[in-house]
């Protein structure tokens, strides 16, 4: 079986296969015969050397993978051998990683999936939901009179939070560069679309919300347009930041955030998938928004295992609606 290594940062031309023996998963480990595998922005940052924590050389990467499990360690006993299952993101990169035919997963990283879904759909649904779930249903901070700001609204996480904010009955407002993609973020659920390079984002988020500004940001981008994102926001709202797409140097705009006093946090996933209670109750979640139809996964790709360093390449150029995602024979 192969699996998918780098030993230095750069461009997804690092990625190497490697041939690796026989897989005995530990105590609590399950060994997956790898039929999916859907791609992260955080597993290019990753490959760069840029991720939040520090890579150790030569690594692994890949959080979500989906197959069938092959072998269970003894305290295993939630799943069994020939179950279809899923991999939650729960772990360090530097512990595991889900780019292979055959890998293991630590046990509490390791779900069934509902019937319904294929392998494909199945490796999109965890980091896309769970992220914006997290942030706005966990805390119980989403209300149905709220207006979410989506930025980098195109990605998976960006496509799953406007079904998510859709589905709680809140009003979407997908922020994207262009109009290219206006058209699809509309078919995609958006009830509104900015093109944040053409058209005056605070203007127009003023004339959604007859003035009153956004109440919630969901933001993965900072850089330089930080500050517009702030004048956009209702005073007293939130702005969750989780992730840093740009480079650019992020501004906080001192005297918006006086008058506005906008609560600003930090958020990843890992704060409910760690916690066992925690993703088992977003698990069940969005298992319901998917039985549904709330929630339905959207694939805008697909790879073979052999061509990861196209995948990735496909990955960086950003104009994806959806999910990457490659297949395993």
């Amino acid at each position: 079986m192969r699996v998918i290594t780098f030993e230095r940062y750069g461009a997804p031309e690092v990625l190497q296969y490697q041939e690796v023996g026989e897989q005995v998963p530990s105590d609590n480990e399950v060994l997956i015969r790898v039929k999916a595998i859907g791609l992260n922005r955080a597993e290019s940052m990753w490959r760069h050397g840029e991720y939040v924590e520090p890579v150790n050389l030569p690594a692994r990467l890949g959080y979500e993978s989906a197959g069938i499990v092959s072998a269970v360690g003894a305290n295993v006993t939630h799943v069994s051998p020939g179950d279809a299952v899923s991999t939650i993101p729960s772990f360090s990169l530097n512990d595991y990683g889900m780019y292979g035919e055959e890998v293991l997963a630590p046990a509490h990283a390791v779900v069934k999936h509902l019937s319904s879904l294929s392998f494909a759909e199945a490796v999109s649904i965890w980091n896309p939901y769970i992220t914006p779930y997290g942030a706005l249903i966990a805390t119980g901070l989403l209300k149905a009179t709220d207006t979410v700001l989506i930025n980098a609204a195109s990605s998976s996480v960006g496509v799953g939070t406007i079904q998510m904010v859709n589905m709680m009955g809140a009003t979407s407002v997908a922020l994207t560069r262009t109009r290219e993609k206006r058209q699809q973020l509309l078919d995609a659920g958006a009830q509104y679309v900015i093109a944040t390079e053409e058209q005056d984002l605070v203007a127009e988020v003023m004339n959604i919300t007859d003035g009153q500004g956004a109440s919630i940001i969901f933001d993965p981008v900072g850089g330089a347009h930080f500050p517009q994102l702030i004048s956009a926001l209702t005073p007293g709202g939130t702005v969750f930041i989780y992730g840093a797409l740009s480079t650019d140097v992020t501004p906080l705009p001192i005297l918006d955030v006086i008058a506005k006093k906008p609560i600003i946090r930090g958020y990843n996933l890992f704060e409910i998938t760690t916690h066992p209670e925690s993703q088992k109750k977003a698990v069940e979640f969005i298992s319901r928004g998917l039985e549904s139809g709330a929630l339905k996964p959207l694939i805008e790709k697909t790879f073979k295992f052999d061509e990861m360093v196209q995948a990735h390449h496909y990955l960086e150029k950003s104009q994806h609606l959806g999910r990457i995602v490659v297949v395993v024979d």
